[in-house]
């Protein structure tokens, strides 16, 4: 009856991307920006003032690698 429980870091890790990928987005949009375009901007510069700091979402863009958050955006955009 002792089952193993087995968890993918990856996907922890990809999880955490996505709900502060969309507090960032919330915040953007809060703000009155065009998410989209900020993002895409930011991603391409890497320059956080293209991030506001409205509900801490640059603090949040910081900590995800640019890297592994294209990624996550790809595959999602594939798979979907």
């Amino acid at each position: 009856m002792d089952e193993t429980v087995t968890f993918s870091l990856e996907k922890l890790q990809e999880s955490d991307i996505k709900k502060n990928l969309l507090i960032v987005y919330k915040a953007l949009k809060e703000k009155g920006y065009n998410p989209i375009n900020q993002l895409v901007g930011y991603l391409l510069s890497e320059d956080p003032t293209y991030i506001t700091t409205h509900n801490n979402a640059r603090t949040l863009i910081r900590k995800i690698d640019r890297d592994e958050l294209l990624q996550v955006m790809v595959k999602n955009y594939i798979e979907n």
